[in-house]
């Protein structure tokens, strides 16, 4: 049983969920070690493996959000409080989110379920008798919720989580153009632009745009257009939302899921918010009216905020790795 999330009596507002969590945790560190994994088209993907590495626990993969990595406030606390229950961990960046440019033009996007799939497969090979989970925020959630329903049945991951993920992605776009003047659709953009300006030598290949040209982009929509869709094979922004959006996906999931979103969500759409008709009879969910973007932070100290999500989502793959195990006697 899932507990709903009460936001702390000082954190009610949803800009200050959103927000203010990662000024909590200004010297939170987690001991890891990043490997980097050869892809079956000639580029790689960094992953940052918690240490030290336990040999025969069950595996947790983390999934960071838009241009999010390893240093992700979220991303740590997550990686610390799975290590703290026993699970061997592991993130993975998204490419180009890693230490090292990649080696090809493409990079990542909200739809990309292709380098997922080849990791969790390698995950299986390596190690077929440890369970694996695997946990996705904001972006990496909706990669991950459109992985388990292109996957079905076939999936073979134990259980899931998904966080705050913008399932409708032409509707959230929307939102996070506008919300809180234009202050997210402004630092998710420099971000962007920062993280594709160093790999500006390998997009030329593909498009032809100049330094100038990419920082003079203000909105994501225009972002989308000009890179995002043609770097992956859309015809532009609207093409890669729809095809991307993993809500159609949601009725598909097969196996244990945790869905976990809140009404107030400052960068998602209310489109986004998924109902008990759009999942299936596999997902839990846990939709709370408060709670922000990827935030939740409860607790009646502002000294000592309490990560809710660090408690439920271990909490809840624990449920399923053991149950499992026990049904295998």
């Amino acid at each position: 049983m899932i507990s709903q999330f009460k936001p702390a009596w000082w954190m009610t507002n949803r800009h200050v969920q959103t927000i203010m969590p990662r000024f909590f945790r200004p010297f939170h560190n987690t001991s890891y070690e990043l490997e980097q994994l050869d892809t079956p088209d000639g580029d790689f993907i960094e992953l940052a493996w918690s240490l030290p590495h336990n040999e025969t626990a069950p595996l947790a993969v983390v999934l960071h959000g838009l241009e999010g990595n390893i240093n992700s406030f979220y991303a740590k606390g997550m990686m610390k409080a799975l290590k703290k229950q026993g699970y061997a961990v592991v993130l993975m960046h998204f490419r180009n989110c890693s230490t090292e440019v990649n080696r090809l033009p493409r990079a990542y996007h909200s739809g990309d379920t292709a380098d997922l799939a080849f990791f969790i497969d390698y995950l299986r090979q390596q190690y077929p008798n440890r369970p694996i989970m695997a946990v996705g925020f904001s972006l990496g959630g909706n990669v991950l919720a459109k992985y388990l329903g292109e996957e079905r049945e076939t999936c073979p991951l134990s259980a899931a989580a998904v966080v705050s993920a913008p399932y409708d992605l032409s509707s959230s776009s929307d939102v996070i153009r506008k919300s809180l003047g234009k202050i997210y659709q402004k630092y998710l953009l420099d971000r962007m632009k920062k993280s594709m300006q160093r790999k500006l030598p390998q997009i030329k290949q593909q498009i032809p745009i100049t330094t100038d040209q990419l920082m003079e982009i203000d909105d994501l929509l225009e972002f989308d257009n000009q890179l995002t869709a043609p770097l992956h094979g859309f015809e532009n922004a609207h093409d890669y939302y729809r095809k991307a959006s993993a809500m159609p996906y949601l009725k598909d999931i097969a196996i244990p899921t945790l869905i976990i979103h809140a009404k107030d969500d400052p960068m998602l759409s209310i489109k986004a918010v998924p109902s008990r008709q759009d999942v299936s009879e596999h997902v839990t969910l846990c939709v709370s009216e408060k709670g922000g973007h990827v935030g939740f932070i409860s607790g009646n100290n502002p000294f000592k905020p309490i990560f809710w999500l660090e408690q439920v989502v271990p909490s809840y793959f624990s449920q399923h790795v053991f149950n499992k195990a026990s049904n295998q006697l």
